[in-house]
């Protein structure tokens, strides 16, 4: 049996290509899927990245317009402080100054026995009193109250005279002679009680509990002799006297 020996130097036979068409055939089908699957896995890991590595199996919203809803700031979970309202603020007003100074209450009004009967009321509340005595001014609309700028306590005991009585009064240093009795008294607070006070009880004058314990209400008598002019003075012991 004979072998045939090729030529040196003849080129190679050459083997029949699998691609068949001019210019090469096609990708198989199964390379298309296997770089189809190469891009989805690329594109899960490259999503991945992006969202932080969350497993938490949220579904990420697609196409066009599609918003994703983001994880608050720890700080959104901090409650605002509660403001909390001023509390509201009470005055009580200070003791009666009731010792220290004589008081001394002059009619200056026309109600019969209206100096005497509030020395009394003033008395029950702690006041110390001396003689009721007749002001020399004539009737007044309002009463006055003085003080002697010699005694330390008179001031006090005149604005807590002053309050007993509704706190609307004047209340003014004392001049000489004083307007009351013969131009002198026997006390340190001289109260000229007008009309606007006369023959009225603490309660009456101070309602919000100024004047202080006293519950004893007043009854001025009647006034003999009719009605009084403007100028004309009802003492306490109930003489008429002209001003």
């Amino acid at each position: 049996m004979s072998s045939e020996v090729p030529e040196v130097g003849a080129p190679p036979t050459e083997r029949p290509s699998r691609r068949g068409g001019e210019g090469g055939a096609p990708v198989s089908g199964a390379l298309t899927i296997v770089l189809a699957v190469v891009a989805v896995v690329a594109g899960f890991l490259i999503l991945r990245a992006i969202t932080g590595g969350d497993d938490s199996g949220t579904t990420l919203p697609t196409g066009p317009g599609a918003t994703v809803a983001t994880t608050p700031d720890e700080t959104d979970d901090i409650a605002a402080p509660a403001t909390t309202e001023p509390a509201p603020t009470t005055t009580t007003e200070p003791p009666l100054v009731v010792d220290g100074a004589t008081v001394v209450i002059a009619n200056a009004n026309g109600v019969n026995g209206s100096a005497g009967a509030m020395s009394d009321l003033l008395a029950e509340v702690g006041y110390i009193m001396g003689t009721p005595t007749n002001a020399t001014t004539g009737q007044l609309d309002s009463t006055v109250i003085y003080y002697d700028p010699d005694n330390d306590a008179a001031l006090p005991v005149a604005e807590s005279v002053n309050r007993s009585l509704g706190g609307d009064s004047n209340v003014a240093q004392v001049g000489t002679p004083a307007p009351a009795g013969d131009g002198t008294v026997d006390g340190d607070v001289l109260v000229l009680l007008g009309n606007d006070k006369a023959g009225r009880s603490l309660e009456e004058l101070a309602p919000a509990g100024g004047a202080g314990d006293g519950e004893t209400t007043v009854t001025a008598p009647a006034v003999s002799g009719g009605d009084n002019d403007d100028d004309e003075v009802i003492d306490d012991e109930g003489v008429e006297t002209e001003d």
